[in-house]
């Protein structure tokens, strides 16, 4: 009977000395913080040119692989693209001197525009597997074509006067670096067209009533 008693009372002992015991505390798991992305490393975004619904821009020429001598001699042949262009349809304003500006850039920057031309003659020799010389004439074509619009021909005729007179007073040698300038300013005015005559038609008035009344002509 005592040993009863005992078993008992020991195992009394050790559930209460269970109960006593300190519980481990589970830790909260904290989650690592969060770094905000930094908003002085994102470059606001470039102003876009005012645009036109409904005015079809055309696309400039795009090279692949084009070294830095390649590049700048892109530029000088675009500027005389465009120029071409310019002497071709702005003939109606007399002062724009458009007939004139070409000419005196073929005649001042003849040599810059030979390398140029040599230049990316040589870029689709390389580039191109076969039919190099056929890719420069379609090089050629493309860039005519990407300056040849008749919804913002004011537009372009005015950015093609300014570039004309840039090349006319640049010196020689320096055809490069105002192509690189000029060039992204002809682009812009292909896409901006402001309101002008004959592309913004204004509401009419309404019209007068001007049906018989049918009531005074039965009565006469």
């Amino acid at each position: 009977m005592r040993s009863i008693l005992w078993l008992a009372l020991s195992c009394f002992l050790v559930a209460s000395a269970a109960d006593a015991a300190p519980r481990k505390s589970k830790r909260p798991v904290r989650k690592a913080p969060v770094k905000a992305a930094s908003r002085m490393s994102a470059k606001p975004p470039a102003p876009k040119p005012p645009t036109t619904a409904g005015i079809m821009v055309p696309k400039a020429v795009v090279l692949i692989r084009a070294s830095p001598a390649e590049t700048r001699a892109h530029a000088v042949w675009t500027l005389r693209a465009a120029l071409n262009v310019a002497a071709l349809q702005c003939q109606y304003s007399p002062f724009l001197r458009s007939v004139d500006n070409y000419n005196q850039m073929l005649k001042k920057h003849g040599g810059e525009l030979t390398s140029a031309q040599t230049t990316m003659l040589s870029h689709y020799t390389r580039t191109m597997k076969r039919g190099g010389a056929a890719a420069f004439d379609r090089y050629n074509t493309r860039s005519y074509n990407s300056f040849s619009t008749l919804d913002a021909q004011y537009n372009f005729c005015w950015a093609a006067g300014q570039a004309g007179l840039a090349v006319r007073v640049g010196d020689v040698g320096a055809m490069g670096r105002i192509a690189e300038a000029m060039v992204p300013e002809l682009r812009a005015a292909l896409a901006h067209v402001p309101p002008a005559a004959g592309l913004n038609v204004p509401s009419l008035p309404p019209l007068p009533d001007v049906r018989p009344d049918l009531a005074n002509l039965t009565e006469n």
